[in-house]
């Protein structure tokens, strides 16, 4: 019979997500409905159809805008490729770029990587749309090659004259990146690594915080969505440090709460793009059945990414 909830020290939202919705609300609230949003503002199914109640228009192409429209257009905190920002002008759309400025920051590296003519080494998820973004920034595509493990590392060949640099997804599994990056170093001894790891704080954080969980409870519960990086990493990391019985709950109305009973005691995070309101709302629907003690240790991160002036 469950007994205890342990909650995650470091949880829910992360600085870029919070800037970003907050972003599409200030939108609505200054320009009224419809306000378009290119892709998922963040990838979260609760996020996301809680906006389009309040009257957002999701859309997967500029083309979807309807011609002369005057009404804002949202580019979401993964960051879009500069063509994407280029067909916007062509348009004459009013748009926004809710990008999450460590994203930002690496777009910023790249660049200044293909000034100086490296080739640069991309470790991310193909498809993923913060990948598409940063080959994006890139005037020559071929600039940049996309590996996604260490066989992949075992594949590159570049000439012994070639300038190698590395930059990372933000959303990556912090243990799996460092395996990958030794690798790299490996082969390629002189490449040239990021000032700063590009793996976000809150990606780290969350990630550490499930570790330290794992070893104390029968099964950890991860609120967030099968399309999240973020996500998907917290459950293998819970899996990865002996905690076996790891499950990610996109949809928190269609879990089964009763069979929670064959545990004393389980781990409850939220993914950095899933809100602190859903966790609340699980821990709810257990008291509902069981008579459980919730252990939290909260830590604020103090973390803030402030949404442009223009929006105020």
């Amino acid at each position: 019979m469950l007994k205890k909830i342990l909650t995650a020290k470091h949880r829910g939202f992360c600085a870029g997500v919070e800037r970003a919705v907050e972003m599409v609300e200030k939108s609505l609230i200054k320009y009224g409905s419809p306000v378009y949003v290119r892709h998922e503002i963040v990838h979260n199914k609760f996020v996301v159809n809680n906006l389009k109640k309040k009257g957002v228009v999701f859309v997967d192409s500029l083309d979807e805008i309807p011609k002369g429209s005057k009404q804002p257009v949202i580019f979401s905190a993964h960051g879009v490729a500069k063509r994407v920002i280029e067909k916007a002008k062509n348009y004459n759309l009013l748009y926004y770029d809710a990008i999450c400025p460590l994203v930002s920051k690496i777009h910023k590296e790249i660049l200044q990587l293909e000034e100086k003519d490296y080739q640069i080494i991309m470790i991310g998820h193909e498809g993923h749309p913060e990948v598409e973004g940063t080959a994006g920034q890139l005037q020559d595509i071929g600039n940049l090659t996309l590996v996604q493990n260490i066989e992949d590392v075992e594949k590159l060949y570049f000439p012994s004259n070639q300038n190698l640099a590395y930059i990372t997804q933000t959303t990556l599994s912090v243990l799996d990146t460092k395996e990958i990056v030794d690798a790299l170093k490996l082969k390629f001894p002189s490449i040239l690594e990021p000032k700063k790891s590009d793996i976000c704080y809150a990606t780290s954080n969350r990630q550490e915080s499930v570790q330290e969980m794992a070893k104390k409870v029968e099964a950890i519960f991860v609120i967030g969505a099968f399309n999240s990086s973020n996500s998907i990493r917290l459950v293998e990391t819970a899996k990865r440090f002996g905690c076996k019985h790891s499950e990610l709950i996109e949809n928190i109305d269609d879990f089964d709460y009763s069979n929670l009973s064959q545990y004393n005691e389980i781990g409850l995070t939220a993914s950095a793009s899933a809100p602190e309101e859903q966790l609340d709302l699980f821990i709810n629907r257990v008291k509902n059945l069981f008579s459980i003690e919730v252990l939290d240790h909260y830590e604020d991160e103090n973390i803030i990414f402030k949404v442009p002036n223009y929006l105020n």
